[in-house]
Formats: C-alpha cells, sequence, structure tokens
C-alpha cells in the first residue's frame, strides 16, 4: 500500500510539478495541445494552487525514485506521486497524479482517505469540477454528473462535469480527530 502522508504548505514545489507533469503527460489525445499548454502552466502562472494548499486539506502518495527516475515499490515521505485536496471540505479541488505512477490505485486511495475525512468533518455531499481525466475514475467510485459545462480556462475552452457524490456519516464515527493518516 502507498503511504498517504497529510499535505503541508511546503509541498507547493512538489504539488506543482506532480500538476504540470500529470496535465502534460496525460492529457494528450483528450485535449488539443492549446489547452494542455494552458491547464498545464496555469499551476505556476497563478497562486491557485498555493492559497488551496493553505486553506485546504490534502493528502499525498509518496513513492521513492530508483537509481533512473523510476517510481519503486519502497516508500519515502520525500517524494511525492499523487495528491488529492479538498478546498473547503466539501469540495474536491485537485486530483493528479504522475503518469510513471499511474494505475497504481494511488489516487482512489487518496479519494478514500479524503472521503472518509470529509465525513468526519460532517460533510454529508461532495462536490468537484470533473476533467475528461477525472470523470471515470470518479464514475467508477460513485460520483454522479450534476451538470455539463464549458469554461474558458487561461484562454482556452474547456468541457467539464459539475459532480456530486452523497456522503453517509462514517460507521463508529468519534468526530475529526479519528482520522488517522501515516505522518499527520
Amino acid at each position: 500500500m502507498e503511504s498517504l502522508r497529510v499535505l503541508r504548505p511546503g509541498d507547493l514545489d512538489q504539488v506543482t510539478a506532480v500538476y504540470r507533469e500529470a496535465v502534460i503527460s496525460q492529457a494528450q489525445g483528450l485535449y488539443t495541445p492549446a489547452q494542455i499548454a494552458a491547464w498545464s502552466n496555469h499551476a505556476t502562472s497563478s497562486n491557485t494552487i498555493k492559497e488551496a494548499l493553505q486553506r485546504g486539506y490534502g493528502l499525498a502518495s509518496c513513492g521513492k525514485l530508483g537509481q533512473h527516475g523510476q517510481a519503486t515499490g519502497q516508500t519515502s515521505p520525500a517524494v511525492i506521486e499523487a495528491f488529492g485536496l479538498l478546498d473547503p471540505v466539501d469540495r474536491l479541488s485537485l486530483l493528479y497524479c504522475r503518469a510513471r505512477s499511474c494505475r497504481q490505485g494511488r489516487s482512489s486511495a487518496i479519494l478514500r482517505a479524503l472521503e472518509l475525512y470529509a465525513r468526519q468533518q460532517g460533510c454529508r455531499q461532495w462536490r468537484t469540477e470533473a476533467s475528461q481525466l477525472s470523470k471515470p475514475l470518479l464514475l467508477r467510485l460513485g460520483w454522479c454528473i450534476d451538470a455539463e459545462e464549458t469554461v474558458i480556462f487561461a484562454g482556452e475552452s474547456f468541457q467539464r462535469w459539475r459532480m456530486i457524490k452523497t456522503l453517509s456519516p462514517s460507521p463508529g464515527w468519534t468526530g475529526p480527530n479519528a482520522v488517522k493518516t501515516p505522518g499527520g
């Protein structure tokens, strides 16, 4: 199982790198080159990620790199491979994973842990704006499409989906301090 830890404001450089890499490496074929450039550059051209990291609650899935920059089975709190961020607690604001770490269950593990946290904070429904990248995963995990919309982002038009997920209270809920995450 991947090592999950709570995101900190000091993780900004790694989070920004994961965001950019994920968009550049995984959006080809789903988005135009102009859309990919606009989206990936947003990580460094605005304070959106920095502000969300300071305000919100997030988790990182970490892994150690081998000699040639490849992820290994070992874990290290130093290398972020994927992250998810709630801002505020009822909204999944960001969910990104490096290409080398895709299809390893990292995003699903982050979402399960964030869902538990949100439930323990008293949240009864989640919301998000999903891209073509995240929509299939969210649908598999029980999210529903609330609306489809087209938005202008960094001068480019994007189709996205407003999605929601109803959260029932956690079994054995003991309050907000019950979430246990490694390193948190």
